[in-house]
Parts: C-alpha cells; structure tokens; sequence
C-alpha cells in the first residue's frame, strides 16, 4: 500500500517558487521513486527545469522516506545547502512535505499533487483502496468498499447507468455492487444485500481527525 501521486503542472510550480530565487530539492525514495513522480531521476529533471528558468538550485537529496525521522537527519546533514536556499521544494506525498516543515524554517512548497492511498494491481497500474472515511462498512458488503470502488459512493445497490457489469462513468470499470452482488451469493450470503444501509456519517470526517490510544 502506497501513497498515490502526480507531479503537478511545471508552470504551476515555478509560480509556486516566484519569490524564490535558490531552490533546495527534496526527492522521495519509497512511494515517489515507485511512482517516477520524486525519485532521483525526477529531481536532476527537475533541477534542470528551474535552472532553465532561472533559479539556482542549491542541492537535492532523495531521503530515503520523507515522512518519517530520517528528514529531520538528512536536513542536518545538509544544512549548509539548505541554508543557502530561499526555499525547499518537495517532491513527495503531502505528508513528507509537512514533515519537511516540521524540521526547517525555510518555506516548503509540494511538487506533487497527493491523489490517494493505493495498492498496484498489475505493473504501474495503481488503484484506490480506502478513502479513511472513519466508518468501515466492509464486513457488510463482502469486503468491497462501494465509497472507493462505485464511482457514485453508493451504498444500497447500483445506479440504473449499469451495464453488463460496467460503470456507466467508465466502461472499463467493474460495477462495483455487481461485484458485491457476486461475492454475496459466493458466499452464500446474498439475502444480505437487502438491508437498507443508512447514509454514511460524514462528521467522522471532520478535519483536522486525531485519536489518542491508552495503552491496556
């Protein structure tokens, strides 16, 4: 399970870094270097896009996982370069850009745009399995999630676009209450799909979430 990006439009990053003359670059060894959206060959391209526009780029690093402790070690050890710099830009999930934050005082900017949590289900083909909506409904739908896998987020049955088990949004697409649908009578469980599911609770989602665990 990885988290899932995109770099974002060149012009829109270099709008990003007006009022910043020397960049620092920061790549991402684990989900961006998978991903070919933060890795080393990523970050020496883009470090000759922003000198191609005019900015000195300072240094790069690609800290081996950006969202983690290691960031706090690696801007140590290089602070001269990073000093040197009116910014650090980020090539990794929004998560390692706030850990870069956390750790420096220079203004970090994110390369990348973060899209989702995801799993690889065929070689560079990378799809959506949990939304972190607070209110897991698995065990009901025979372990298919309808808010990641229904296009429309339904949660009592297919919309009338079905057809032949595809999704009227995208015709390559599974339906996912046939999947459901399918599972359940695998199961020997089909009499299931006919409770009426209440509409999800949105205010689990409420941001920003936190949880405090008490140890037993």
């Amino acid at each position: 399970m990885i988290t899932i990006t995109r770099q974002k439009p060149l012009e829109e990053v270099v709008h990003s870094l007006n009022r910043c003359n020397k960049v620092y670059l920061i790549g991402c060894g684990t989900c961006a270097t998978m991903l070919h959206t933060g890795g080393k060959s990523e970050v020496l391209a883009m470090k000759d896009k922003l000198e191609a526009d005019g900015k000195k780029v300072t240094g790069w690093m690609v800290i081996p996982t950006a969202c983690d402790e290691l960031t706090r070690e690696a801007l140590a050890e290089n602070a001269k370069d990073v000093e040197e710099a009116d910014c650090i830009l980020v090539m990794s999930c929004a998560y390692g850009v706030q850990t870069v934050g956390l750790y420096s005082d220079k203004p970090v900017f994110p390369a990348l745009d973060t899209l989702f949590i995801g799993k690889e289900e065929k070689p560079g083909h990378f799809a959506e399995i949990c939304m972190q909506c607070g209110e897991c409904l698995l065990g009901q739908f025979a372990g298919i999630c309808p808010m990641t896998q229904c296009a429309k987020g339904l949660l009592n049955g297919p919309c009338g676009g079905s057809k032949d088990g595809k999704c009227e949004q995208d015709p390559e697409h599974d339906c996912a209450w046939i999947l459901i649908y399918e599972r359940l009578k695998r199961l020997g469980k089909l009499d299931e799909i006919k409770e009426f599911v209440p509409p999800k609770d949105y205010s689990k989602m409420d941001r920003p979430r936190q949880i405090e665990v008490t140890p037993l």
